[in-house]
Protein backbone atom coordinates (compact mmCIF):
# COMPACT_ATOMS: atom_id res chain seq x y z
CA UNK A 1 0.00 0.00 0.00
CA UNK A 2 0.98 3.66 -0.26
CA UNK A 3 2.19 4.36 3.29
CA UNK A 4 2.16 8.10 2.80
CA UNK A 5 -1.53 7.89 1.98
CA UNK A 6 -2.07 5.63 4.99
CA UNK A 7 -0.31 7.96 7.38
CA UNK A 8 -2.52 10.81 6.25
CA UNK A 9 -5.50 8.72 7.40
CA UNK A 10 -3.93 7.54 10.66
CA UNK A 11 -4.01 9.47 13.91
CA UNK A 12 -1.17 11.97 14.26
CA UNK A 13 1.37 11.43 17.03
CA UNK A 14 4.06 13.85 18.26
CA UNK A 15 7.04 13.94 15.97
CA UNK A 16 9.42 13.71 18.93
CA UNK A 17 8.03 10.29 19.71
CA UNK A 18 8.53 8.77 16.28
CA UNK A 19 10.99 5.92 15.92
CA UNK A 20 11.31 3.66 12.92
CA UNK A 21 10.88 -0.09 13.24
CA UNK A 22 13.15 -2.02 10.93
CA UNK A 23 12.34 -5.68 11.21
CA UNK A 24 13.39 -6.09 14.83
CA UNK A 25 16.49 -3.89 14.74
CA UNK A 26 17.09 -0.61 16.44
CA UNK A 27 17.29 0.58 20.04
CA UNK A 28 14.33 1.67 22.10
CA UNK A 29 14.65 4.30 24.80
CA UNK A 30 13.36 2.69 27.99
CA UNK A 31 11.81 4.37 31.00
CA UNK A 32 14.05 2.40 33.32
CA UNK A 33 17.00 0.04 33.38
CA UNK A 34 16.63 -2.97 31.09
CA UNK A 35 17.29 -6.23 32.89
CA UNK A 36 18.12 -9.05 30.54
CA UNK A 37 19.07 -11.65 33.16
CA UNK A 38 16.87 -14.57 34.12
CA UNK A 39 16.76 -17.30 36.67
CA UNK A 40 16.05 -19.72 33.87
CA UNK A 41 19.23 -21.77 33.20
CA UNK A 42 19.63 -20.76 29.56
CA UNK A 43 18.72 -17.12 29.97
CA UNK A 44 15.66 -15.20 28.81
CA UNK A 45 16.23 -15.74 25.09
CA UNK A 46 16.20 -19.53 25.41
CA UNK A 47 14.36 -20.24 28.62
CA UNK A 48 12.07 -22.83 27.01
CA UNK A 49 14.92 -24.87 25.54
CA UNK A 50 15.44 -27.09 28.60
CA UNK A 51 11.76 -28.05 28.83
CA UNK A 52 10.45 -31.39 27.59
CA UNK A 53 8.58 -31.42 24.27
CA UNK A 54 5.58 -32.95 26.05
CA UNK A 55 5.22 -29.88 28.30
CA UNK A 56 1.68 -28.46 28.20
CA UNK A 57 1.61 -24.70 27.59
CA UNK A 58 -0.90 -24.21 30.40
CA UNK A 59 1.66 -25.56 32.88
CA UNK A 60 4.06 -22.69 32.13
CA UNK A 61 4.32 -19.14 33.40
CA UNK A 62 4.63 -16.91 30.34
CA UNK A 63 5.72 -13.28 30.59
CA UNK A 64 3.61 -11.19 28.24
CA UNK A 65 3.08 -7.61 27.19
CA UNK A 66 -0.29 -5.91 27.12
CA UNK A 67 -0.90 -3.93 23.92
CA UNK A 68 2.54 -5.04 22.81
CA UNK A 69 3.02 -2.48 20.02
CA UNK A 70 1.74 0.59 21.88
CA UNK A 71 4.79 2.84 22.15
CA UNK A 72 3.42 6.13 20.77
CA UNK A 73 0.58 8.56 21.26
CA UNK A 74 1.24 10.11 24.65
CA UNK A 75 0.98 8.94 28.26
CA UNK A 76 -2.58 7.64 28.05
CA UNK A 77 -1.79 5.49 25.00
CA UNK A 78 1.74 4.20 25.54
CA UNK A 79 1.98 0.79 27.23
CA UNK A 80 5.48 -0.35 26.25
CA UNK A 81 8.90 1.19 25.82
CA UNK A 82 10.72 -1.59 23.94
CA UNK A 83 10.46 -3.05 20.45
CA UNK A 84 8.76 -6.38 19.86
CA UNK A 85 12.14 -7.95 19.12
CA UNK A 86 13.54 -6.68 22.41
CA UNK A 87 10.52 -7.95 24.32
CA UNK A 88 11.07 -11.44 22.93
CA UNK A 89 14.78 -11.31 23.72
CA UNK A 90 13.94 -10.37 27.31
CA UNK A 91 11.81 -13.49 27.77
CA UNK A 92 8.34 -12.32 26.73
CA UNK A 93 6.39 -15.14 25.05
CA UNK A 94 2.90 -13.64 24.79
CA UNK A 95 2.14 -10.73 22.47
CA UNK A 96 -1.11 -8.75 22.49
CA UNK A 97 -1.39 -7.47 18.90
CA UNK A 98 -4.08 -4.92 18.00
CA UNK A 99 -4.75 -4.61 14.26
CA UNK A 100 -6.56 -1.85 12.40
CA UNK A 101 -7.97 -3.14 9.13
CA UNK A 102 -7.30 -0.47 6.51
CA UNK A 103 -6.72 -0.61 2.74
CA UNK A 104 -6.37 -4.38 2.81
CA UNK A 105 -3.64 -4.53 5.46
CA UNK A 106 -3.28 -4.50 9.25
CA UNK A 107 -1.78 -1.45 10.94
CA UNK A 108 -0.93 -1.71 14.62
CA UNK A 109 -3.00 0.72 16.66
CA UNK A 110 -3.85 1.61 20.22
CA UNK A 111 -7.20 3.28 19.88
CA UNK A 112 -6.92 6.04 17.30
CA UNK A 113 -3.13 6.13 17.42
CA UNK A 114 -1.10 4.41 14.72
CA UNK A 115 1.96 2.84 16.34
CA UNK A 116 4.32 3.23 13.37
CA UNK A 117 4.21 -0.53 13.04
CA UNK A 118 2.50 -2.85 10.58
CA UNK A 119 1.42 -6.42 11.22
CA UNK A 120 4.15 -7.57 8.86
CA UNK A 121 6.76 -5.86 11.06
CA UNK A 122 5.49 -7.83 14.07
CA UNK A 123 5.72 -11.04 12.07
CA UNK A 124 9.25 -10.24 10.94
CA UNK A 125 10.33 -9.76 14.55
CA UNK A 126 8.77 -13.10 15.53
CA UNK A 127 10.22 -14.94 12.53
CA UNK A 128 13.73 -13.63 13.16
CA UNK A 129 13.59 -14.42 16.86
CA UNK A 130 12.27 -17.95 16.35
CA UNK A 131 14.80 -18.65 13.60
CA UNK A 132 17.56 -17.75 16.05
CA UNK A 133 15.89 -19.56 18.98
CA UNK A 134 14.01 -22.51 17.48
CA UNK A 135 13.20 -24.15 20.83
CA UNK A 136 11.00 -21.18 21.80
CA UNK A 137 7.41 -20.37 20.86
CA UNK A 138 5.37 -17.16 20.81
CA UNK A 139 1.68 -16.98 21.68
CA UNK A 140 -0.02 -14.14 19.83
CA UNK A 141 -3.45 -12.70 20.55
CA UNK A 142 -4.75 -10.95 17.42
CA UNK A 143 -7.58 -8.46 17.95
CA UNK A 144 -9.26 -5.85 15.76
CA UNK A 145 -8.60 -2.27 16.91
CA UNK A 146 -9.93 1.08 15.62
CA UNK A 147 -11.76 -0.49 12.69
CA UNK A 148 -15.11 -2.17 12.36
CA UNK A 149 -14.87 -4.47 9.36
CA UNK A 150 -16.82 -7.71 9.61
CA UNK A 151 -15.21 -10.98 10.63
CA UNK A 152 -15.19 -12.22 7.03
CA UNK A 153 -13.25 -9.19 5.76
CA UNK A 154 -10.86 -9.34 8.72
CA UNK A 155 -10.17 -12.98 7.87
CA UNK A 156 -9.64 -12.14 4.20
CA UNK A 157 -6.94 -9.65 5.13
CA UNK A 158 -5.34 -12.17 7.49
CA UNK A 159 -5.33 -14.74 4.70
CA UNK A 160 -3.46 -12.27 2.48
CA UNK A 161 -0.67 -12.29 5.06
CA UNK A 162 -0.73 -16.09 5.21
CA UNK A 163 -0.74 -16.84 1.50
CA UNK A 164 0.14 -13.83 -0.64
CA UNK A 165 2.75 -12.50 1.78
CA UNK A 166 4.04 -15.96 2.71
CA UNK A 167 3.50 -16.09 6.48
CA UNK A 168 1.47 -19.32 6.76
CA UNK A 169 4.47 -21.43 7.77
CA UNK A 170 5.16 -19.16 10.77
CA UNK A 171 1.80 -19.88 12.41
CA UNK A 172 0.30 -22.77 14.29
CA UNK A 173 -3.47 -22.33 13.95
CA UNK A 174 -5.07 -25.44 15.41
CA UNK A 175 -8.19 -24.97 17.53
CA UNK A 176 -6.64 -26.77 20.51
CA UNK A 177 -3.56 -25.87 22.52
CA UNK A 178 -0.42 -27.63 21.29
CA UNK A 179 2.32 -29.10 23.41
CA UNK A 180 5.52 -27.11 23.65
CA UNK A 181 7.20 -29.53 21.27
CA UNK A 182 4.50 -28.97 18.67
CA UNK A 183 4.66 -25.20 19.14
CA UNK A 184 8.43 -24.76 19.01
CA UNK A 185 9.57 -22.42 16.27
CA UNK A 186 5.99 -21.26 15.66
CA UNK A 187 3.59 -18.47 16.55
CA UNK A 188 0.54 -19.98 18.24
CA UNK A 189 -2.48 -17.93 17.15
CA UNK A 190 -4.96 -16.94 19.86
CA UNK A 191 -7.91 -15.65 17.87
CA UNK A 192 -9.70 -12.64 19.35
CA UNK A 193 -11.82 -12.23 16.22
CA UNK A 194 -14.64 -14.45 15.06
CA UNK A 195 -13.19 -14.84 11.58
CA UNK A 196 -9.74 -16.06 12.56
CA UNK A 197 -8.54 -19.64 12.91
CA UNK A 198 -6.68 -20.84 15.98
CA UNK A 199 -7.43 -21.23 19.67
CA UNK A 200 -10.35 -19.00 20.66
CA UNK A 201 -9.13 -16.25 22.96
CA UNK A 202 -10.81 -16.29 26.39
CA UNK A 203 -12.77 -19.46 25.60
CA UNK A 204 -13.93 -20.50 29.10
CA UNK A 205 -13.33 -24.13 28.18
CA UNK A 206 -9.63 -23.28 27.85
CA UNK A 207 -8.82 -20.02 29.65
CA UNK A 208 -9.43 -18.38 33.01
CA UNK A 209 -8.84 -14.66 32.37
CA UNK A 210 -8.42 -11.80 34.83
CA UNK A 211 -8.44 -8.56 32.83
CA UNK A 212 -10.05 -5.84 34.95
CA UNK A 213 -8.52 -2.98 32.97
CA UNK A 214 -10.84 -0.42 34.57
CA UNK A 215 -9.70 -1.15 38.13
CA UNK A 216 -7.59 1.46 39.89
CA UNK A 217 -4.32 -0.11 41.14
CA UNK A 218 -5.48 -0.17 44.77
CA UNK A 219 -8.31 -2.55 43.78
CA UNK A 220 -6.51 -4.17 40.83
CA UNK A 221 -3.67 -5.66 42.87
CA UNK A 222 -5.92 -7.96 44.99
CA UNK A 223 -7.42 -9.32 41.76
CA UNK A 224 -3.92 -10.04 40.42
CA UNK A 225 -2.85 -11.73 43.64
CA UNK A 226 -6.01 -13.84 43.81
CA UNK A 227 -5.58 -15.02 40.22
CA UNK A 228 -2.01 -16.14 40.98
CA UNK A 229 -3.21 -17.94 44.10
CA UNK A 230 -5.98 -19.68 42.17
CA UNK A 231 -3.57 -20.74 39.42
CA UNK A 232 -1.23 -22.24 42.02
CA UNK A 233 -4.02 -24.00 43.94
CA UNK A 234 -6.30 -25.12 41.08
CA UNK A 235 -4.24 -26.13 38.03
CA UNK A 236 -6.11 -27.02 34.87
CA UNK A 237 -7.25 -23.90 33.00
CA UNK A 238 -4.81 -21.79 31.04
CA UNK A 239 -4.72 -18.84 33.40
CA UNK A 240 -4.30 -15.29 32.09
CA UNK A 241 -3.53 -12.58 34.64
CA UNK A 242 -3.33 -9.03 33.29
CA UNK A 243 -1.17 -6.85 35.54
CA UNK A 244 -1.96 -3.83 33.37
CA UNK A 245 -4.69 -1.26 34.00
CA UNK A 246 -5.52 2.16 32.59
CA UNK A 247 -7.84 3.36 35.36
CA UNK A 248 -7.24 6.68 37.11
CA UNK A 249 -3.74 7.31 35.81
CA UNK A 250 -1.83 6.61 32.58
CA UNK A 251 -0.53 3.05 32.08
CA UNK A 252 3.05 4.00 32.98
CA UNK A 253 1.99 5.48 36.32
CA UNK A 254 -0.12 2.45 37.12
CA UNK A 255 2.73 0.14 36.14
CA UNK A 256 5.03 2.03 38.50
CA UNK A 257 2.58 1.24 41.29
CA UNK A 258 1.67 -2.35 40.37
CA UNK A 259 4.82 -3.89 38.92
CA UNK A 260 6.96 -3.67 42.09
CA UNK A 261 4.18 -5.27 44.15
CA UNK A 262 3.77 -8.10 41.64
CA UNK A 263 7.53 -8.72 41.59
CA UNK A 264 7.63 -8.83 45.41
CA UNK A 265 4.66 -11.20 45.53
CA UNK A 266 6.16 -13.63 43.02
CA UNK A 267 9.50 -13.52 44.84
CA UNK A 268 7.84 -14.14 48.22
CA UNK A 269 7.95 -17.39 50.17
CA UNK A 270 4.23 -17.84 49.46
CA UNK A 271 4.97 -18.62 45.82
CA UNK A 272 8.29 -20.40 46.27
CA UNK A 273 8.41 -23.43 43.99
CA UNK A 274 5.08 -22.77 42.28
CA UNK A 275 4.76 -23.23 38.53
CA UNK A 276 1.98 -22.96 35.97
CA UNK A 277 0.80 -19.44 36.76
CA UNK A 278 -0.19 -18.91 33.12
CA UNK A 279 0.13 -15.86 30.87
CA UNK A 280 1.08 -12.64 32.65
CA UNK A 281 0.61 -9.60 30.36
CA UNK A 282 2.23 -6.43 31.72
CA UNK A 283 2.86 -2.80 30.84
CA UNK A 284 6.50 -1.66 30.86
CA UNK A 285 7.81 -4.90 32.44
CA UNK A 286 11.47 -4.18 31.73
CA UNK A 287 11.30 -0.88 33.62
CA UNK A 288 10.89 -2.76 36.92
CA UNK A 289 14.17 -4.46 37.89
CA UNK A 290 13.71 -8.18 38.41
CA UNK A 291 10.07 -8.39 37.29
CA UNK A 292 10.58 -10.57 34.23
CA UNK A 293 12.98 -12.74 36.21
CA UNK A 294 10.37 -13.15 38.94
CA UNK A 295 7.80 -14.33 36.38
CA UNK A 296 10.20 -16.70 34.65
CA UNK A 297 11.21 -18.25 37.98
CA UNK A 298 7.79 -19.94 38.13
CA UNK A 299 8.50 -22.40 35.35
CA UNK A 300 9.63 -26.01 35.55
CA UNK A 301 13.36 -26.52 35.16
CA UNK A 302 13.08 -29.47 32.78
Amino acid sequence: MDRRRFLRNAAVVPAAGMLAYAGGTGVAVARGTTHKGSRAPLGPQDWMAALAPSTALRTLTLPGTHDSGARFGGPWTECQDTLIADQLAAGVRFLDVRCRAIDGVFAIHHGAFFQHLMFGDVLIACRDFLAAHPDETVLMRVKQEYSTVGDEEFRQIFDVYLDQKGWRSLFLMEDTLPTLGEARGKVVLLADNGGLPGVRWADPEVFDVQDDYQAEPFSKYPRIAEQFRQAAAEPGPFYVNFVSTAAGLPPASNADRLNPKVRALLDSSEFAGTTGLGIVPMDFPEAEPGLLEAVLAHNPTS
